[in-house]
């Protein structure tokens, strides 16, 4: 039964209306607030820091296409700092859903090639009944493209995404222990 607005008021609100985790404004890279000289006067999150060891090899199971996008970006995001051995996977992965979001754009160009330069018969089937249905190839690529810009983001390509990843020191101050005999304590 839908809530009333007094009972949507004693509870907060409507739950389409309360903060979610990520919602609101996505956070500015550190490199944009430098640029323009911090206009919130805020403290700056540490981003976080790995050992460079060096450039990962991309994983076997990788096509041509994902190996071309792997040389494309693996070491332009090694001298950008934001790669370590530790995101083979992820950048695997990413790499993996550019090449079926390739494939599926060229075999969508290869359709509307055949039909002569139509374009609608890149977008659409007719089923056997005569009912025209989206062709599964967009779906495919609509798909892979989703996956390549979430891949994207959890891998900290692009500023939004960097800045999502800084860590705040103070938040996790370290155990009361650290430097305790020379011995640090604690998490890293």
């Amino acid at each position: 039964m839908p809530r009333t607005n007094a009972q949507n008021a004693d509870t907060g609100g409507d739950m389409a209306q309360r903060r979610r985790p990520g919602a609101g404004r996505k956070p500015i890279p550190n490199v944009i607030k430098f640029k323009t000289g911090n206009p919130g006067k805020r403290p700056l999150k540490k981003e976080p820091t790995l050992p460079d060891t060096g450039i990962p090899d991309p994983p076997v199971h990788l096509d041509a296409y994902a190996l071309e996008e792997w040389s494309r970006v693996a070491d332009e995001l090694h001298t950008m700092g934001v790669l370590y051995r530790v995101d083979q996977q992820i950048l695997g992965a990413y790499c993996d859903a550019y090449s079926v979001w390739r494939h599926a754009v060229e075999a969508l160009r290869a359709r509307v090639e055949k039909a002569g330069g139509n374009e609608l018969a890149g977008l659409i089937d007719t089923t056997s009944n005569g009912n025209v249905v989206q062709n599964t190839l967009l779906g495919t690529r609509n798909k892979a493209r989703e996956d390549m810009v979430k891949f994207a983001q959890e891998f900290g390509i692009g500023g939004v995404a960097r800045a999502r990843l800084a860590i705040d020191p103070a938040k996790n101050p370290g155990s009361k222990f650290d430097g305790l005999i020379g011995a640090k304590v604690g998490k890293k």
